[in-house]
């Protein structure tokens, strides 16, 4: 559903961004991009919603290839920022109503105060403005988005940062059902803790590079916070774990 075939970004500064990624989010998955600023993950994101054109390699969204065909894979993609992007004067109804019409989704009323209820948003807050939102309830709006679109891809940039405890754990839930309905979702995050208990897999990206991969399984017997730490500014010289696997000590 989520694809990167040798996905390349070299600057006219010389700067090479993403250096031939190659990854595939399946529908019912999430996988999480942890790395530094820098890293090259938004770079990556970027390419996959065509706000940028790669150097080489293709992104695609359901088999289309982004560029060739933008607006033909835009009708499958939702994308959530770190800050989500909604009209701060409109209320909660009014930004869902106002985007599902721009992807031919447009529902009742009711129907969009049962999109609105389900992820979580207080009933007295569906007719209030989005401007006096905190964040985890801005970020349950744009969850409502992606539901009622019916986007079967979701690109997430940082959803979770500055997020409460609470609130977090609440986005949390609202990713697990979405993985429940088939979706597939990619998500970068500087947040290990939650990688680890959300994601299906996880990738490691460092100066442009996707260095490793784990799978839930693999990460049921090593640490990650350890493995990122030792990719970031240990002595792991950043080789794909099928070349320099780590020694893993299966429970007796």
């Amino acid at each position: 559903m989520i694809e990167a075939i040798d996905l390349t970004k070299r600057y006219e500064d010389g700067i090479l961004a993403l250096d031939h990624l190659n990854l595939k989010v399946a529908p019912g998955e999430i996988f999480c991009l942890l790395g530094a600023n820098g890293a090259g993950k938004s770079t990556a994101i970027n390419l996959m919603l065509n706000f940028i054109e790669p150097t080489e390699g293709t992104a695609k969204i359901n088999d289309i290839d982004v560029t060739r065909e933008p607006l033909e894979a835009k009708k499958y993609v939702a994308y959530l920022s770190e800050n989500v992007s909604l009209y701060g004067n409109f209320t909660a109804r009014q930004n869902l109503e106002f985007f599902a019409g721009l992807a031919g989704k447009q529902t009742d009323l009711d129907g969009y105060y049962k999109v609105l209820r389900r992820v979580g948003l207080p009933e007295n807050a569906f007719e209030k403005r989005i401007k006096e939102f905190s964040k985890g309830m801005r970020q349950k709006v744009g969850i409502a988005i992606v539901i009622i679109r019916d986007a079967r891809a979701v690109i997430m940039d940082e959803p979770t940062s500055g997020l409460d405890p609470q609130a977090g754990a609440e986005f949390l839930h609202l990713l697990e059902e979405l993985r429940g309905e088939g979706r597939a979702v990619f998500m970068s995050t500087h947040d290990i803790f939650r990688a680890r208990t959300l994601a299906d897999r996880v990738g490691i990206m460092k100066s442009g590079r996707l260095i490793s991969e784990r799978t839930r399984q693999e990460l049921e017997y090593e640490d990650l916070e350890e493995l990122y730490l030792d990719y970031m500014y240990g002595t792991n010289t950043g080789r794909d774990k099928i070349e320099n696997p780590l020694v893993r000590q299966e429970p007796q």
